[in-house]
C-alpha cells in the first residue's frame, strides 16, 4: 500500500501540472495537496502509523517528520498551505487562484514528494 501512495503522488504531480497548464488552477491546488498527502500517508503506513482524517495525518506529520526535523520545517509549512488552501479551492463558493500566485507551488510539492521519497529510500522501507 505505502508504494501505490508513493506512486500516487508522483502521478498526482503530473496530473497537477497538466491542470495548471490547461488553466484549471482550484483543481491544481487540490492536485499538489494530494500529491503531498499521498507521500507523507506512505511514510506513515511504513512507521505503522495512519489516520483516516486529514488533520491526523497533518498532525502526524508534523509530530514525527518536522518537529524532529526529519524534515525541513519550510516543507511544513508548504503542507499546511497546501492543506489550508485545498480547503477553499474545494469547499468556499467563489475561492479561485490566480495562476501566477500559485505557479511556484509545483516546484514546491514536487521537491516535497521527492524529499519524503528520498527518505524512504534512505530508509530503506521500499527495497526491490
Amino acid at each position: 500500500m505505502a508504494r501505490y501512495r508513493l506512486e500516487r503522488a508522483f502521478e498526482t504531480l503530473e496530473e497537477a501540472e497538466l491542470l495548471f497548464l490547461n488553466g484549471h488552477v482550484n483543481t491544481f491546488v487540490n492536485r499538489l495537496y494530494y500529491a503531498c498527502f499521498y507521500a507523507v500517508s506512505a511514510w506513515l503506513l511504513l512507521n505503522n502509523l495512519s489516520s483516516s482524517k486529514h488533520s491526523g495525518i497533518r498532525a502526524m506529520f508534523h509530530q514525527h517528520l518536522v518537529k524532529p526535523g526529519i524534515v525541513k520545517v519550510e516543507q511544513g509549512l508548504l503542507y499546511d498551505r497546501l492543506f489550508n488552501n485545498r480547503q477553499k479551492a474545494d469547499y468556499l463558493d467563489l475561492t479561485n487562484f490566480e495562476a501566477e500566485e500559485v505557479a511556484s507551488w509545483l516546484d514546491e510539492a514536487r521537491e516535497f514528494v521527492e524529499s519524503v521519497n528520498a527518505l524512504i529510500a534512505k530508509e530503506k522501507y521500499l527495497e526491490d
